[in-house]
């Protein structure tokens, strides 16, 4: 299918239930985010019962080096990296090596110090640990080191009770839930490696790795933000700079250092659309996904989130988190996803710049990575603008 999906195969869209003209002001809408200078860059995928219906490339992959978006560029995932861990973990859970229920100090005895002793799997898959909520203030040589870090945890109190309330922890959480995956069946390989041993290569995910791979580095989008003079969870160059971290070879950070591209995110999508299993490749069950694919935070908001209640004049509402995954839930709720998504619609978004949704009952997945960071609320709201660009255009 031709990237531009003006002049996309309209039969496609047509025999999928969409209205080609409609459809289009998704590319409308893109192209005029990156000519007012919002983004710098798009590469997206829409697929209806596996088939992909919209196929975009737009803007610029450097837009300093004027190098534009190709078909095959490559992303920095930020936190979407949380999903393919959350994946990993709960395949080790169908088979038996790891336990929702069971206290990290069982597989991390270090672990149960200073009140941490009843923080479990389910709990770092939920946000709902209590365990730290900001980048942890280490050295890069620590940060980037998934034993380094897990032991810096190891000496830290809680931020709040298991269970108690839902503070989204941006990269500390997933290095412990990588800890607990390498002590149940690391057998001596790197996480890395063992990310592509056990969910990138099955997938046929082939220019996707944690810590950037030489051949991928010169597909690389470089972590640009786009935005200035805005009140954000994080300023402009601490993004920036945690986002050439992020991307070095050998740097493991499991809460968001793998490099992707789109058809890659689009693979691991349908995979969970299809109940687990990808051209007879299963890697969860279809049991294990209605399970997670719920609600498993209940009313309770993400903290982490709070500001925007302030900056942006939102009015609090419920995290939806389940487990391992963003959830659409009920209501009139901002960004993520579409209103007319689905309740049961889940998916993985990353800082400013990244996301995919799977919408069960439409048989709908979206893959989406951009290039020119927006501040994260800005980022959410338009992943909900797309989404309901792309379901206005069903006519079934």
């Amino acid at each position: 299918m031709a990237a531009n999906p003006k002049t996309a195969d309209l039969d496609t869209a047509t025999r999928q239930g969409f209205d080609p003209t409609r459809l289009a002001r998704v590319q409308d809408y893109i192209d005029r985010d990156i000519a007012a200078g919002r983004c710098h860059g798009v590469r997206m995928l829409v697929a209806r019962r596996g088939e992909v219906v919209l196929d975009l490339t737009a803007g610029h992959a450097d837009r300093a080096a004027g190098k534009a978006m190709s078909a095959d560029s490559v992303f920095a995932t930020m936190s979407v990296a949380k999903q393919f861990t959350n994946v990993l973990a709960l395949s080790l859970v169908e088979r038996g090596l790891l336990k929702l229920h069971a206290p990290v100090e069982e597989l991390i005895p270090g672990f149960g110090t200073l009140g941490k002793d009843k923080v479990n799997l389910y709990h770092l898959l939920t946000h709902t640990s209590g365990v730290m909520s900001a980048i942890p203030p280490v050295p890069p040589e620590v940060l980037c080191n998934i034993e380094k870090v897990v032991e810096f945890a190891c000496g830290l109190p809680l931020e709040s009770q298991p269970g108690e309330r839902v503070n989204y922890s941006i990269l500390l959480g997933h290095s412990i839930i990588a800890a607990l995956c390498l002590r149940a069946d690391g057998r001596g390989r790197s996480y890395a490696q063992m990310l592509e041993d056990e969910i990138f290569a099955p997938l046929g995910m082939t220019s996707t790795a944690l810590g950037a791979r030489a051949d991928l580095q010169g597909r690389l989008c470089p972590v640009k933000v786009s935005y200035e003079n805005i009140p954000a969870l994080l300023p402009p160059e601490a993004v920036e700079g945690i986002g050439a971290l992020l991307v070095q070879p050998g740097c493991e950070i499991p809460g968001g250092g793998c490099v992707t591209s789109v058809q890659d995110v689009h693979r691991f999508a349908e995979m969970l659309r299809r109940g687990g299993e990808l051209d007879g490749v299963r890697i969860l069950s279809p049991a294990m996904i209605d399970f997670c694919t719920r609600n498993h935070t209940g009313n309770l908001r993400n903290v982490l989130f709070d500001m925007w209640i302030g900056t942006r004049g939102w009015i609090e509402y419920p995290a939806s988190i389940g487990c391992g995954f963003f959830m659409r839930g009920e209501g009139n709720l901002p960004g993520l996803f579409s209103v007319m998504n689905s309740a049961r619609t889940f998916g993985g978004f990353g800082a400013g710049s990244t996301g995919f949704t799977v919408d069960p009952e439409r048989e709908l997945t979206l893959a989406f990575l951009s290039s020119g960071l927006m501040e994260d609320s800005y980022h959410f709201e338009r992943m909900g603008v797309v989404a309901s660009l792309v379901l206005g255009a069903l006519t079934d």
